[in-house]
């Protein structure tokens, strides 16, 4: 018996363009944000950061501010009820700071009061006497012998080394290069928010905004003493992510404040607050080599990687086996050997971001691959499609690449796509500057520049990584209805829609509802990785083909049809699936085995025009081919792609967390520059749709690659339009004028152990 019928005439199924659930309340300012959260009685937290990015504390008091209006409690590391570390990968980070503060901005103590102006002048009130301590913000310096020690176990969070091939494979031609990527900020535009609500069983409720209740419920409750099944967890109205919330922030702050005080108690960080709150895109300095035949076949790579995990090590471990593993780019590459290593340092903590590893080596690996094409005297487009992996080929980590469209079409796509209008422009809105009109044309110069990239989709090397999901089908006064729960964290990505989609389609109901996130079911993993799409869709889909099946059977055992829903469904179907991906391998030694589920694929091709005069950069166009598997709600696919790009963009040329010995000098919207509606160009797109047989209808995930490689295009767009070699990004207007390449004062061969580098 089909459910054919009864789909046919259902609206917004899978592979249509359909309206986000949230959408129009997001638009109209309606939408209740973490932020926005309120509860009757309710007090407001503030936190006491350090002003040092290292020193011992010697003494806290704390007297002032426990004498000031309105304040409630006061909390420092003294009063904590366990001594419990936490953090994401490694538990290394304590609730307040205890006797040592390792980063400036760590939190130090925590108020709660009846307003949020007499909290911060509590916490400000607070005093604390510090032994200031020389801070190590050299990453590479972290590392080296002798190195003061910022943890017990010392300063490396993770070594990884692929070593695939021959060890001495020699090549005719040998091009190296030495990159640095600076610090960058997620920029997610609500601030890290959320209520803690005390329970009279002497637990706590938290709403907060996330990207993982159930990661942020295991290192939550042990930090308060608790057990987890006192601790529940909400979703509150996420204003964007993009790996910033991966990490917990205040959860535990205003549990402790909600327990101490007996009342409810929101914080919300300002903005200032959130550069200091939160991790950003790891800071990596890498050194390559690319060795090629005469006719362009690659014949090794060797690279080093050091990636600044600053204080804390947060996802640093997963970020370095990814620079590692995908260090070599998406290419054939018969002989390599990529050495990467995080650091501890007195930097700011530094974690997921978009792109995750994949980033940092894209950039260095395809202006190797551009450096490699100019010695070559070849077309860059050329080069990389004669080195593309295709399905069968094995990546530097000997696993095979299987159901992904082949990366030589995915370039030559990409690089056929309509270009603009070649002629510069003569309206000075339209070139470099901009509203500043700096220039009429006169300095102006056009270039083009292309890459491609590669990532893994879910997690890797072993990780259970699973997502459960209830589909419940049952009728109301206006008929059939279904309810979906998942603890899946819509962060902006479309998570909802997804699913609302997939149960429109299995289950032929046009009513659809998602049930709030929370912890009373069971963790749909992080909403990261590119793989909410995967595994969360995945197991809407499995739970809806069990309800029915249910259906189905009562059709049968009644002899009704299925058009006849409201009949079968005088008792509710109630199905709840937990879905899991093939099984991944733990890394060996040198990294060779099955440890990715799959990987994700885009090339992007930037036009810019560019000021020699000032320096300053406009881009035209970019333009990208990305397979996508399946286009589950395609116009949101292509929002996905556009946002990435901007993300990208904000890298290439203008976006910096910028440090002065470990302390953030631009701690603002103001000072930290973003891409505006003015910055970015007309984006051109092709989906690529080359299903996956393991994953939901094929889709594979979407919103990592657009990051990836557009910020390598743009620069060597850049590179193309002024002959610069533009090694470091951001690049800034005076690297274009001026010229004067990145050093970073070390030398390392690539391929060898960053731990022995000597100075320059």
């Amino acid at each position: 018996m089909s459910v054919a019928p009864v789909r046919s005439r259902i609206r917004g199924v899978v592979g249509e363009s359909v309206e986000r659930p949230d959408a129009v309340a997001k638009v109209k300012g309606e939408f209740q944000y973490g932020s926005d959260l309120n509860r009757e009685g309710m007090l407001f937290g503030a936190t006491l950061r350090s002003p040092h990015p290292h020193a011992r504390i010697l003494g806290i008091d704390v007297s002032g501010a426990r004498r000031m209006s309105g304040v409630r409690a006061v909390i420092t590391s003294a009063e904590l009820p366990t001594r419990e570390l936490f953090g994401l990968m490694k538990l290394d980070q304590p609730v307040l700071a205890t006797g040592r503060v390792r980063y400036a901005g760590e939190p130090v103590a925590i108020v709660a009061a009846d307003t949020a102006e007499e909290a911060r002048v509590a916490a400000r009130a607070i005093a604390v006497r510090y032994d200031v301590l020389p801070p190590i913000t050299d990453a590479v310096a972290a590392l080296q012998p002798g190195a003061a020690s910022l943890h017990s176990k010392g300063n490396v969070i993770e070594d990884v080394l692929v070593a695939h091939g021959d060890p001495d494979a020699r090549a005719d031609v040998v091009v190296e290069g030495e990159y640095e990527l600076a610090m960058q900020d997620q920029a997610a535009l609500g601030p890290e928010a959320g209520l803690a609500i005390p329970r009279r069983d002497g637990g706590v409720e938290l709403h907060v905004a996330t990207q993982w209740l159930h990661e942020d419920l295991r290192q939550i409750a042990p930090c308060l003493g608790l057990p987890e099944s006192k601790v529940r967890l909400v979703l509150a109205g996420v204003g964007g992510a993009f790996g910033a919330r991966e990490d917990v922030t205040l959860q535990i702050h205003a549990c402790l404040l909600a327990l101490a005080t007996k009342r409810p108690v929101r914080m919300t960080y300002g903005r200032e607050e959130s550069f200091y709150g939160h991790v950003h895109r790891h800071p990596a300095k890498l050194w390559y080599a690319h060795g090629a035949t005469k006719t362009g076949e690659l014949v090794f790579v060797r690279a080093t990687i050091v990636l600044d995990g600053g204080a804390y090590a947060s996802s640093s471990p997963a970020v370095v086996a990814n620079a590692a593993c995908f260090g070599a780019g998406p290419y054939r590459v018969p002989s390599a050997r990529i050495h990467a290593v995080g650091a501890y340092t007195n930097n700011p903590p530094t974690g997921a971001m978009r792109g995750f590893g994949a980033v940092q080596s894209c950039f260095a690996y395809e202006a190797q691959m551009d450096k490699l094409a100019a010695k070559l005297e070849m077309d860059p487009v050329v080069l990389r499609e004669k080195n593309a992996l295709r399905n069968g080929d094995r990546i530097v980590t000997s696993q095979p690449v299987e159901g992904s469209a082949p990366v030589a079409e995915i370039v030559r796509r990409c690089a056929d796509l309509p270009l603009p209008e070649m002629e510069i422009p003569r309206d000075p809105i339209g070139l470099p500057g901009g509203a500043g009109n700096l220039t009429f044309g006169e300095g102006v110069r056009r270039g083009t520049g292309l890459a491609a990239g590669m990532k893994n989709v879910c997690y890797s090397h072993g990780f259970d990584d699973f997502s459960t999901a209830r589909v419940r089908l049952m009728r109301d006064e206006r008929g059939p209805l279904a309810r979906v729960h998942t603890a899946a964290a819509e962060v902006g990505q479309g998570i909802v829609a997804v699913c609302v989609q997939i149960a429109r389609t299995e289950l032929g109901v046009q009513r659809v509802e998602i049930d709030p996130p929370d912890t009373t079911i069971g963790s749909a993993g992080s909403s990261s990785a590119s793989r909410q799409t995967w595994m969360t869709g995945g197991a809407v889909l499995a739970a809806c083909r069990e309800v029915k099946a249910e259906l189905l059977s009562r059709a049968r055992r009644t002899g009704r049809s299925l058009d006849d829903l409201p009949a079968l469904l005088e008792e509710p179907i109630d199905k709840t699936v937990t879905h899991r991906h093939p099984d991944t391998e733990p890394r060996d030694v040198n990294t060779q085995n099955q440890g990715h589920v799959a990987f994700l694929f885009a090339a992007h091709r930037a036009v810019v025009d560019v000021d020699v005069d000032t320096g300053l950069v406009k881009v035209v166009q970019v333009a990208t081919a990305q397979d996508v598997g399946k286009a589950i709600n395609p116009l949101a696919v292509v929002g996905q792609i556009e946002g990435g790009i901007a993300q990208g963009l904000g890298l290439a040329v203008m976006e910096e967390v910028q440090l002065a010995e470990g302390k953030v000098r631009n701690a603002s919207f103001t000072d930290y520059l973003l891409p505006t509606t003015l910055d970015m160009p007309t984006v051109v797109v092709d989906l690529i749709e080359h299903p996956h047989p393991d994953a939901p209808y094929g889709a594979k995930g979407v919103g990592e690659p657009p990051t990836i490689s557009s910020t390598p295009a743009i620069v060597a767009a850049i590179r193309a339009a002024t002959g610069r070699e533009l090694n470091r990004v951001p690049v800034r207007p005076d690297d274009i004028v001026f010229g004067a390449p990145y050093r970073s004062g070390w030398r390392i061969r690539p391929g060898d152990d960053p731990r022995g580098a000597v100075r320059a």
